[in-house]
């Protein structure tokens, strides 16, 4: 199969890339469990891509339940490099209106617990992160939503709350006053996994609500969302083509080499077992260690 360079995932409302053409369905088998589903890998714009539907046929998959690891593993055993994911979120500020997008350039932590690394069981890294999207797809991202007519905020902080219930009042105003921008449930985990498996990656954040901090919001229902969301998904799918069409780019930023000096344990110490699950991410690094 040939090389699959670029990789798409859809949030809610984005379960399908209607434009991608000599589909199949690859389903693929991680050290970490199933992804949320078989990838549809096809050709979009005359680049080969991989989809994958965040939340699974049917969108049967909470945010708290998502198998991040194995969804960014089947990415890179795939070949992605860059790695463009829509996503839903509410607005923490007057000016970043329903059906608009925002392309983030930080995160702010609010989940529990979840499993955000690879890495572990005898093998340590620690990946940079204070740019915690790729700086280059980001850009095209934005470029691609405003040559397709989309209001597009570059720049800002997601919040990434654990959920799956909306934020209450309090908490709203209180990331208000922190200076946040906009807020969602998912992305945070799939940006670190993707910097770890040296992926660009990027957040197309569709702007479906204000949250329940604004008067005329205060009560954000699951259909106030949808119906925003199927507004703002043929908007999406163009901003995902044409971003396509803009790439490759050639992968001079901090992703392209995240593990290069992020891992601390001697190569002779990693055990066998975690040494042949993480062969995809750091197989090159570890031979190379070794060969010393």
């Amino acid at each position: 199969m040939t090389q699959t360079r670029i990789g798409i995932i859809g949030g809610s409302g984005l379960y399908d890339m209607a434009e991608v053409t000599e589909r199949e369905s690859v389903s693929v088998r991680t050290p970490f469990g199933d992804p949320s589903g078989p990838y549809v890998v096809g050709t979009l714009r005359g680049r080969r891509v991989a989809f994958l539907a965040r939340h699974g046929a049917g969108h049967r998959l909470s945010p708290s339940d998502l198998n991040y690891r194995a969804n960014i593993f089947g990415f890179k055993t795939l070949g992605v490099e860059y790695l463009l994911s829509a996503s839903a979120v509410g607005s923490l500020k007057e000016e970043y209106k329903p059906l608009d997008i925002v392309i983030p350039d930080q995160f702010f932590d609010r989940t529990k617990g979840r499993v955000s690394t690879f890495f572990g069981r005898g093998l340590v890294a620690h990946v940079t992160f204070a740019h915690p999207f790729c700086r280059i797809l980001s850009r095209l991202a934005s470029e691609a939503g405003r040559a397709c007519g989309a209001t597009v905020h570059t720049g800002g902080t997601y919040v990434c709350m654990e959920g799956p219930q909306f934020s209450t009042l309090a908490e709203s105003k209180l990331y208000r006053s922190w200076g946040m921008d906009v807020i969602g449930m998912t992305n945070l985990q799939e940006a670190k996994l993707a910097r770890e498996a040296e992926i660009c990656y990027t957040t197309v954040a569709l702007v479906t609500d204000y949250d329940c901090w604004h008067p005329d919001h205060d009560a954000v229902t699951v259909d106030m969302v949808i119906a925003n969301l199927v507004q703002n998904a043929a908007t999406a799918q163009r901003l995902m083509a044409d971003a396509v069409e803009r790439l490759p780019f050639e992968r001079t930023c901090e992703c392209a080499s995240a593990l290069k000096y992020a891992l601390i344990t001697r190569p002779d110490a990693v055990p066998g077992a975690v040494r042949e699950e993480l062969e995809p991410l750091v197989g090159k690094y570890l031979t190379a260690e070794a060969a010393r």
